[in-house]
């Protein structure tokens, strides 16, 4: 197990950038943590250096990743190692990624100063895979300036990328009904940026004046008024914009105090307390005989034992096995 005081080989490989271990780590995480990965990540933790993480959240053909690949660009330009996140649907099959990194955002993949990974959500709600906050420190500490989180884009569940990143993008396509998903969903609150991609389309000034519309329902605690843009990932048009606001939005956090402050702090709390339950789960679960577990679930599928009794049974179990 690694030590706290003395950084361990890999530590000080990812502190010096080297993207082969990074992947590697990244892999561990994804399969689960185990005490070793969870040393490595308290190592890192406190050595990370400050990284802007954006959020890139909305429905699925919104045009997400068009603008994700346009941002990194932009960033890269001005000299900033970008690593990208895309949080994808997981496959039946084999559990992973359906979308592959060598699929998306093919002309990046060429840059030594971009990063890019897909990774799993594995079943879980919110539009984000368990493992991209920690994979998040890993990037961090390796020394990426902006990290760019794609979310899968499951719609009324995406709202968990509220307590991961430093802003939060919503991406809209006029002529589909998003605004008023937006609000069903609650995106609306979640929303630091407005994005109206593909505005190329008719309907963008009846989805922004709905926007518009939407805002005068309700103003946020800490007073940011989120801007709404317009832009045409596929031709690079309205990105500088979005990397103004995005940067205009910092600059508000940085003077805003303490009520932003209480708001973000609340968030992650929460998410905090699921990051709480995801680790005592795999701990039970580890702690599973697996003759009994099958053996429980036989009597379940033959309708000899309830589901309350059966948890609470393996939950005693595996509390005698750990002592």
């Amino acid at each position: 197990m690694d030590s706290q005081n003395e950084l361990s080989d890999r530590a000080k490989k990812i502190l010096g950038g080297d993207v082969r271990t990074i992947a590697r780590v990244l892999s561990d995480i994804e399969a689960g943590p185990g005490p070793e990965v969870t040393s490595l990540l308290a190592q890192l933790f406190s050595r990370a250096g400050r990284s802007t993480v954006i959020g890139v959240t909305g429905s699925p053909g919104s045009g997400k990743s068009t603008l994700v690949s346009q941002l990194a660009r932009l960033y890269r330009s001005q000299g900033i190692r970008v690593a990208v996140i895309a949080v994808d649907p997981t496959s039946p099959i084999s559990g992973g990624a359906i979308l592959g990194d060598r699929i998306r955002m093919q002309a990046l993949a060429s840059d030594s100063g971009v990063f890019i990974r897909s990774m799993a959500t594995r079943g879980r709600l919110g539009g984000l895979s368990g493992a991209v906050d920690d994979a998040i420190v890993v990037l961090r500490a390796a020394g990426y300036g902006v990290i760019l989180v794609e979310t899968v884009g499951v719609g009324q569940d995406e709202v968990d990328i509220v307590a991961t990143a430093d802003v939060t993008v919503l991406v809209l396509v006029p002529g589909m009904g998003d605004s008023i998903q937006a609000i069903k969903a609650g995106t609306m609150e979640i929303a630091d940026i407005f994005v109206i991609n593909k505005a190329d389309h008719v309907e963008t000034s009846k989805t922004e004046r709905d926007l518009r519309l939407l805002q005068e329902f309700g103003v946020r605690p800490d007073g940011w008024r989120q801007p709404i843009l317009k832009t045409v990932a596929t031709a690079g048009e309205g990105i500088d914009l979005l990397a103004g606001a995005i940067a205009d939005f910092g600059q508000f956090v940085s003077a805003a105090g303490e009520e932003f402050g209480r708001r973000r702090v609340a968030f992650r709390k929460q998410r905090a307390l699921g990051q709480l339950r995801e680790q005592v789960q795999r701990l039970v679960f580890r702690e599973l005989e697996p003759e009994r577990l099958d053996a429980l679930l036989k009597e379940l599928e033959q309708g000899e034992a309830d589901p309350y009794t059966a948890s609470r049974e393996l939950l005693l179990a595996a509390a005698r096995r750990l002592g």
